[in-house]
């Protein structure tokens, strides 16, 4: 809620409001978010979450009484858009009240910067793999971070023409296999760290996809997140995905 909250009061200022159509639109933005009708303290709250000076509550109440774009709500000492305003901001503001596909989360485990300008599924991946940790879905992070680990090492075989290696007649064999080659093998040249821990990562997300009483907690992701985007890193370049 803060990131949008943050991202529709950067939008509202750069149309240079009055004090009063700022905190009208955020009556608005607590009404379609919330479901509820906010109090003068309620839309004051947002003042000052979004490090604004705060509206003098008398002022406030009478701006809000005298403005077309609010009235009285239906709980006591409470408001609520105007109808004619509920639809406008609806469609300045598609962002607040539509769900979109978009990913938003910090980049806790792979940096944006890292995967950017690669390939548009490597990029996404990589979202959803912090969105994950970020909202404690850690059980759906390690299995992406064991998805990602096998696009990779698969680009890396692609990169340097050595697929016919990991692959019978039903196509790419199965990771273990990969990972076990990679380190056995080194088809392409790999750090010591990285063939260290290579296989770590793909236990984690296998226990997460297949042991039926295991849950992934936040250690489990944060004793393999250093090395695993260092393991990334190379496998970008390795790949030629990266230069």
């Amino acid at each position: 809620m803060m990131k949008q909250l943050k991202r529709f009061t950067t939008e509202l200022l750069k149309q240079n409001p009055q004090k009063i159509d700022l905190a009208s639109a955020f009556l608005w933005f607590h009404y379609v978010t919330k479901n509820e009708e906010p109090t003068v303290n309620q839309i004051n709250d947002y003042f000052t979450a979004s490090n604004l000076p705060k509206f003098n509550p008398t002022y406030l109440k009478e701006g809000l009484r005298k403005s077309s774009k609010a009235c009285k709500g239906n709980v006591p000492n409470s408001y609520k858009p105007q109808r004619k305003f509920l639809d406008e901001m609806a469609v300045a503001f598609p962002f607040v009240v539509e769900r979109d596909e978009e990913i938003v989360a910090d980049d806790i485990i792979l940096p944006n910067s890292l995967t950017e300008n690669t390939r548009g599924y490597i990029v996404h991946i990589g979202k959803q793999i912090n969105g994950c940790y970020e909202y404690n879905i850690f059980d759906g992070c390690a299995i992406l971070m064991r998805r990602l680990l096998e696009i990779l090492l698969i680009h890396s075989y692609e990169h340097v023409g050595k697929t016919a290696l990991i692959t019978d007649g039903d196509g790419f064999k199965n990771l273990s296999f990969i990972i076990n080659y990679t380190i056995s093998n080194k088809p392409f040249p790999l750090s010591k760290e990285v063939n260290e821990t290579l296989d770590n990562f793909r236990v984690v997300g296998n226990f997460s996809a297949h042991k039926i009483h295991y849950n992934a907690k936040r250690k489990d992701i944060d004793n393999i997140r250093f090395p695993y985007r260092m393991t990334v890193e190379e496998l970008l370049y390795r790949s030629g995905l990266k230069k």
